[in-house]
């Protein structure tokens, strides 16, 4: 079995369990958040549905350099609606999925690189950074917004088991 498959199971089940969760994101809710320095819900969640372009970003190439060409920051995709923040989610796992896919366990192996500008972020195998740094990362925050959501009375729906809403 190649790195690839086995990864693609889990894979599979996180982003059907996070489009589960996106899908209740409450547009009127978008601005609210549980403390002034806290991310708003509609920013975590469009967060929470770019992190698997990462995944193309580090199968792609031997690095992502979050500072462009002309010194500016990485800016994020923003939220404006709940279908935008689902289609974008739709596009991101997809390809993601797509690149995980066609990796060899050759190339999962290659390092990789995350900068910002010249400073290095980290580097790592493109198996860890897709473990730790996507996968992780997006369960992280993925959790973050369910008790978001939940603080706002939105049901939420079964992730690993039932929950209070999805017995």
């Amino acid at each position: 079995m190649t790195i690839a498959s086995a990864l693609l199971d889990e894979f599979d089940h996180e982003m059907y369990t996070t489009r589960a969760l996106l899908q209740r994101v409450p547009e009127a809710q978008a601005d609210w958040a549980p403390h002034p320095r806290s991310t708003p819900l509609g920013g975590l969640a469009m967060h929470v549905a770019n992190i698997p372009s990462w995944a193309v970003a580090t199968m792609t190439g031997a690095m992502l350099n979050l500072a462009t060409p002309e010194g500016e920051a990485y800016r994020p995709p923003r939220f404006t609606t709940t279908d935008h923040l689902l289609d974008h989610f739709t596009r991101t796992s997809v390809n993601a999925r797509a690149a995980i896919a066609g990796a060899s366990d050759e190339a999962m192996n290659e390092t990789w690189t995350l900068r910002a500008g010249e400073h290095v972020i980290f580097s790592s195998t493109r198996i860890h950074t897709l473990r730790s740094f996507v996968m992780n990362h997006l369960i992280h925050h993925r959790g973050q917004l369910s008790v978001y959501l939940r603080m706002n009375d939105v049901p939420l729906p079964r992730m690993y088991g039932p929950t209070a809403d999805d017995p």
